[in-house]
Parts: C-alpha cells; sequence; structure tokens
C-alpha cells in the first residue's frame, strides 16, 4: 500500500483492508473501482448500492413478521375448535391451575423465544455503547490533532508578520533618520543603506513563505509590504482571533484544521447523541417488554411492539448509514496522501511539493522553504554585521545617530528570536505528528467504533424482528381479564375446593 511506504507510522489496520477489498458495483451493476472520490457520482453510487443491501434486508424483516402475524390472526381462528376438545382434557388432566399440555408447551415456547430475543438486544445494545464511546475518542483524536495543526499554522502566520511589521518599521522609521544624518559620510551612509536594502530583502522572503499559491491572494485580501504579499497558512484559530464562518457553509479556501475541526466537532456531537438516544429506546423497550411478561400485561406489550416496530426501521436504517460509513472511511485510510494530495478541497491554494513534505516528512526531502530561510538568515546576519560596524564607529562622529541604531538594534534581536522560532515551526515533523495522530484516531478508533455500531444494528434489528414474531403469539396467550374473574368465582362457589386440597396435602405428609 502506498500509505505503508509514505507514513512509515501509519499503517492501515486489518479491518480496513478488508472493507477496501469488498466489491463494488454501481447502479448498473458494473465493477468499479474503489478509489475515494467522495464528489464523484459514479463512488456514491457504489455506496448506495452497500446501503440498499439493509434496506432489502428491513423489507424482508417485514415479510417475515407479517407473516407471524398473519399466522396467529388467521391460523389461530381455525384452531380453536380443534383445539377446544384437547383444552378441556387438559384442564381436567392438570391438577393445579397453570398451563399443561400442548397449549402451555406453546405458551412456554413462545415466552421464552421473546425471552431469549431481548437478552439479544441487550448484548447488542452493549455492543453499542462501546461502539459509540469508541467512535467519539477517534473523533475526539482526530479533532484535538486539527486544532493543534492549525494552532501550528497560525503560530507562523503571526511570526511572519510580526517579523515582516518589525522589519517594516525599521525601514520606515530608525534607517530613514540614520540615512539623513549620515548624509555627509559615505561610509556610514553606505551601510546604513546595505541595511535597508537587506531589511526590504528579508520582508520579500518571509512574505513569500506561505502554504498558499499566489493565486489566492487577490482572494484573501492580505496586506502587502512593497509589493509582496503577506498569505496566511491557515485563518487564525478561536484561541487568537475570532472564527470566521463561510458564506453557506463552505468549505474555506485555501483548507482550514481549525474549521474542520470546528465542523466535526459539532456533527460529533448530534451524531453520538443521536445513537444515545436510539440506544436508550431499544433498552428502555427490552426492559418493558421484559416486565409486560413477568406481570402478562396485554396493554404494555402491544405499547412495546409498536417501540419495537419503530426501532426495527431505526436499526436497519442505521445500519445502512453505518455500512456507507465505513466502506468510505476504508477507502479514504487506505491512502490517505493520494486523496489529500489530489482533491481539489486540501490542493487549492497548496502547491504539492509543500504538501507531500508535510505529509511523508522523509529525510531525504528537503524543506521547500530551505532556500528562503537561508537566504533570510544570511540576510540578518549582514544586517547586524553592518549595525556593528556602525556601533563600533558612527557613534563617535555622529551621536544623535545613538537612538536611532539602538532602535535598529532591538527590532534586529526580536526578528532573530521570531527568525528561529519560524525555522522551528516549519519543520515537518510537528505538523506530520499532528497528521498521523488525526488518521490514528479517525482509522483506528473511529474505524473500530463503526464497525461495533454496525454489528450493534445487525444484532438489535435481528432481535426486534424475532420480538415482533413472538409477541403477539405471547400477550394473546394471557387470561383476559373475563377469564381471570370466572375462574375466582368458581372456585369461590366450590365448597370442595379447599376441603380437597387440604386432604391431599396431608395425604402428602410422611409423618401423618
Amino acid at each position: 500500500m502506498d500509505a505503508m511506504t509514505t507514513v512509515p507510522s501509519y499503517t492501515p489496520s486489518l479491518w480496513v483492508r478488508l472493507c477496501h477489498a469488498l466489491p463494488r458495483l454501481d447502479l448498473t451493476m458494473e465493477m468499479k473501482d474503489n478509489v475515494f472520490v467522495p464528489d464523484s457520482w459514479e463512488y456514491q453510487q457504489t455506496l448506495l448500492v452497500l446501503s440498499s443491501l439493509s434496506a432489502i434486508a428491513l423489507v424482508i424483516s417485514v415479510l417475515v413478521v407479517l407473516s407471524f402475524l398473519i399466522h396467529y390472526c388467521c391460523c389461530h381462528r381455525g384452531d380453536r375448535s380443534e383445539g377446544s376438545e384437547e383444552e378441556e382434557e387438559d384442564e381436567d388432566a392438570s391438577t393445579g391451575h397453570g398451563y399443561s399440555g400442548k397449549k402451555g408447551r406453546g405458551i412456554c415456547c413462545v415466552t421464552w423465544v421473546a425471552v431469549a430475543s431481548v437478552t439479544l438486544c441487550c448484548v447488542a445494545i452493549g455492543i453499542g455503547f462501546y461502539g459509540n464511546s469508541e467512535a467519539n475518542d477517534g473523533m475526539y483524536q482526530l479533532t484535538s490533532s486539527l486544532l493543534t495543526a492549525n494552532y501550528t499554522l497560525a503560530s507562523i502566520d503571526l511570526l511572519i508578520s510580526d517579523t515582516v511589521s518589525g522589519l517594516q518599521l525599521s525601514v520606515s522609521g530608525p534607517l530613514t533618520s540614520m540615512e539623513e544624518l549620515f548624509t555627509g559620510s559615505k561610509p556610514f551612509l553606505a551601510s546604513t543603506r546595505n541595511c535597508r536594502r537587506l531589511s526590504e530583502n528579508v520582508i520579500n522572503l518571509l512574505s513569500s513563505i506561505s502554504m498558499a499559491r499566489s493565486s489566492v491572494d487577490a482572494g484573501l485580501g492580505n496586506d502587502s509590504v512593497n509589493g509582496a504579499s503577506i498569505i496566511p497558512l491557515t485563518p487564525v484559530p478561536p484561541s487568537v482571533a475570532p472564527t470566521v464562518v463561510p458564506a453557506g457553509g463552505l468549505m474555506p479556501s485555501p483548507f482550514s484544521p481549525g474549521w474542520a475541526a470546528n465542523t466535526l466537532m459539532v456533527n460529533e456531537d448530534y451524531r453520538w447523541l443521536s445513537y444515545m438516544l436510539l440506544l436508550l429506546l431499544d433498552l428502555i423497550v427490552c426492559l418493558f417488554i421484559l416486565l409486560g411478561l413477568a406481570k402478562q400485561a396485554r396493554w404494555l406489550l402491544i405499547l412495546m411492539t409498536v417501540l419495537a416496530w419503530l426501532a426495527l426501521f431505526l436499526s436497519w436504517g442505521s445500519l445502512g448509514l453505518e455500512t456507507a460509513t465505513v466502506v468510505a472511511l476504508s477507502d479514504f485510510c487506505s491512502d490517505t496522501n493520494a486523496f489529500v494530495v489530489n482533491s481539489t478541497h486540501f490542493n487549492t491554494g497548496t502547491s504539492s511539493d509543500v504538501l507531500d513534505y508535510y505529509l511523508t516528512c522523509s529525510r531525504r526531502m528537503n524543506s521547500p522553504f530551505q532556500q528562503l530561510l537561508t537566504q533570510s538568515q544570511r540576510a540578518l546576519s549582514n544586517i547586524h554585521t553592518h549595525l556593528s560596524s556602525l556601533d563600533r564607529n558612527a557613534l563617535t562622529q555622529f551621536p544623535k545617530a545613538e537612538k536611532s541604531l539602538r532602535e535598529v538594534q532591538q527590532i534586529l534581536n526580536s526578528t532573530e528570536g521570531n527568525f528561529h522560532q519560524l525555522v522551528a515551526l516549519l519543520n515537518c515533523r510537528g505538523l506530520n505528528k499532528d497528521y498521523i495522530d488525526s488518521l490514528k484516531g479517525l482509522c483506528y478508533d473511529g474505524m473500530e467504533g463503526l464497525l461495533y455500531l454496525s454489528l450493534y444494528s445487525f444484532l438489535s434489528a435481528l432481535a426486534f424482528t424475532a420480538i415482533l414474531c413472538s409477541l403477539p403469539g405471547a400477550w394473546r396467550s394471557f387470561p383476559s381479564d373475563t377469564e381471570e374473574y370466572e375462574d375466582s368465582d368458581s372456585e369461590s362457589e366450590d365448597p370442595f375446593t379447599s376441603h380437597q386440597d387440604s386432604k391431599r396435602f396431608l395425604q402428602w405428609q410422611p409423618w401423618l
């Protein structure tokens, strides 16, 4: 795999490789590639075909449940006349008031099927809680890595802006005053003009350090210094400046990790809450079904049957959505670098060599900013040499220039400090670590959580299908209020019932 060779610290997991190897069919049942192209209609068709499998399973489940309902409603009526004689014989042969014979065995079987289905549903709910937690942990790691990368990029922008503004201030202020003071001395004037020229050169070099191309300069509306446009690497994070939401919710250009992190956090909150509500709904239905079976409450089981229908549709629907998400995520995680480099969203305003440098961070690759940084370092060193020469020689002849010279030296010291921080931040190791951490959170924990959620949806759908098949037979076999009233009246009217029971009890005692 390309992702394994380009990112040594990240390898696609076994589940990613298995899901990525699934065959893809479009709506015309033709085989398609499994390359992650979310904007392509052909790729979207393959995801729709995979999601439609859950719809087919839903139709099968509905047909199975309806067939059982027809059996209970229609066939049971025809069996009443035939089973009346058997019920009379069972009643005569029974010694207590419980169920016995063929009818008792049928009721017991239906009840235990319902209990087993509810138990399976509870197991599925436990799996769902774990999967929801795993998916949430993966998204949290992804968003935190994106925010860290966004803060790094924003720090680079701030350092460039501060350095350029400081050098611009020195050019327009102290250096101009020194040129006026050194008008009568050509060597000192030449040194001052060299400092101005080198400062302007550093301004132009630092202004060109950007991950964005010059083709988007006009759209960004950035400030310019001596004709050189300052192109920000990314919008400043919320902790530095207020977040600007793009009009219509569209992705900003160039791509902003901070915008992506904020969008993912909002969507993840809604996703987590939706699954929690679905899990709680399934749990409540299962618990009340057990309560209804224990209490033989017919009205409660009828109400839970209606809610079980709702849970059945939600389970199969969530399974279809999870299937498409898992397959799309496996396609992305199998070769992440190719998508990031080739995608128009990420590649708009960003050069491919810069992206390749930060995504791979190979020791054999040189930084695309290395030449600019080297030239800037040399220019700053030359400025420092000229200022040291002026400090030694010019101040004795031009004492009025001391204040301007000290201001330029202070700005130069601040510029060199910012420059060393800028060199460290532009190194690929920090941003590449954030990139790998985000991949691990999305493709390891996130993928595992989605697989557990898919298993939960599948098991819960099977459980609710069995529940809906067994519950009508269970609550129809419960004695009605009129039957219970007639049984109690017959027992109270029979004067020999209590006497026979007590006599039978006494005969059973061995010591009497």
